[in-house]
């Protein structure tokens, strides 16, 4: 394949599929046009990994692959509400109808959790002109226009769910009631996500639980004498803690408190870490000495799921982690220069697209396939990194079944993680599984 294609593949989009949202969109209204849905998106996305998109590329590049002509002027002013809307439906497309039913289920127990869905969020800094539209931080000085993009990731089928590109003032408190829980779920989130309230309420109303890391200065009560639990000092006392606790201005929640110390080189970075990224003023004494111990919290009440369970639960969020430092490194977000509210929203929507097809449709088979054939393991960061290098890679990837030794060598070579002590992701997921 000499050029990149989106459609190549039935797997990842047909170009009926393309059609058939650009016009119930609105983007396409008839049939005959110098701008074709299918070219139009492919290029798009193709530039979007690179930077900002220039009119005049796009139009140069669709007609010299193409010959079909059009001027920079006619696809500038085809970015509006239905080009907006258009992306949308592709990058939701991709993420639920293409991606199937099939999951992982088969390594869980009877009657484990169907999904186990991992929240989070990243900031995306932009053109300070889009402030008034994103919004951001600002100060006598200067100001700093930011975008939020919240993301939820199902562990289980490895796929995305949502995706939302919202200002930067609705951060993550504000959504936490939004999650798309289902009953069966597992709900594992940060701490900015944390009330007591969400958790009894995704418990009551949706059948799903959840696990939070501990939020600094929540009141927890002891559920026979109705007193607040000082934390710190049952800490210091006990040494640990898993207890059935009441939460809530009323007293009304009953979840379940638990903690483990961890070892003090670890306590120390988190100090460190904490005091580094503290703006305003110093972290508290109690703050910083509670660094000492590891705090959940759960609507998880059965005594088989211990702490060493929820806690390694909790660090499968790597994976969230580490697909949006991919994203940030490797995506170019940063190369966003003055563009328009409209023309923001369908580049990063790109540029979603591209990433989710490249993890589902490239990451997962071509890992696969490495751990079937060499005792190595795939790094989605390397990959990622490897593809925004090497478009043209993409196509010779696209069928795992396919691909020549050399290209399988390469990709050996350069996107799977080194000979090291510290697990990878991947192989502190499998024993996660194993371990649940």
């Amino acid at each position: 394949m000499s050029h990149f294609d989106l459609t190549i593949s039935p797997q990842w989009l047909t170009s009926k599929e393309i059609t058939q949202l650009a016009f119930e969109s609105g983007f396409q209204k008839r049939r005959s046009g110098k701008i074709n849905p299918v070219d139009f998106f492919n290029h798009f996305c193709l530039e979007s990994v690179q930077g900002t998109v220039s009119y005049n590329d796009l139009a140069s590049k669709i007609q010299a692959q193409t010959g079909i002509s059009a001027s920079r002027q006619a696809y500038h002013q085809r970015m509006g509400p239905s080009c907006v809307a258009f992306f949308t439906k592709i990058l939701f497309f991709v993420m639920g109808h293409k991606l199937g039913n099939k999951t992982y289920n088969s390594v869980f127990a009877p009657g484990t959790y169907k999904r186990i869905l991992l929240q989070d969020s990243t900031v995306l800094r932009l053109p300070s002109r889009l402030f008034e539209v994103y919004s951001g931080v600002s100060n006598a000085h200067k100001s700093v226009c930011n975008a939020r993009v919240q993301c939820v990731y199902d562990l289980v089928s490895q796929k995305f769910i949502y995706f939302s590109i919202d200002s930067y003032s609705k951060n993550d408190l504000s959504v936490t009631y939004d999650i798309p829980a289902q009953p069966g779920d597992l709900i594992i989130r940060d701490r900015g996500y944390f009330t007591v309230g969400v958790m009894t309420q995704l418990e009551e109303q949706a059948s799903a639980h959840s696990v939070f890391r501990y939020k600094h200065k929540t009141p927890f009560y002891d559920p026979e004498s109705g007193n607040e639990i000082d934390l710190f000092k049952y800490l210091s006392t006990h040494g640990s803690i898993d207890k059935v606790v009441l939460a809530g201005k009323e007293k009304q929640h009953r979840l379940r408190l638990l903690a483990a110390p961890v070892p003090e080189e670890v306590a120390n970075q988190r100090r460190m870490k904490a005091k580094k990224e503290s703006s305003s003023k110093k972290p508290s004494k109690e703050l910083l000495q509670l660094m000492s111990w590891s705090i959940f919290v759960t609507t998880i009440m059965d005594p088989d799921i211990t702490f060493y369970c929820i806690e390694h639960l909790y660090q499968l969020r790597w994976r969230i982690e580490n697909i949006f430092k991919t994203w940030k490194s490797n995506f170019n977000f940063d190369k966003i220069h003055n563009v328009s509210s409209e023309q923001l929203t369908v580049l990063l929507m790109a540029r979603l697209v591209m990433i989710t097809v490249s993890y589902q449709y490239l990451y997962r088979p071509l890992s696969r396939l490495i751990s079937e054939k060499t005792s190595k393991t795939l790094s989605l960061m390397k990959l990622m990194r490897y593809i925004t290098k090497n478009i043209s890679v993409i196509g010779k990837y696209m069928n795992p079944d396919q691909i020549s030794s050399k290209d399988f060598k390469a990709l050996v070579l350069y996107c799977t993680y080194d000979t090291r002590k510290r697990q990878n992701f991947m192989e502190h997921f499998s024993k996660t599984l194993a371990f649940l």
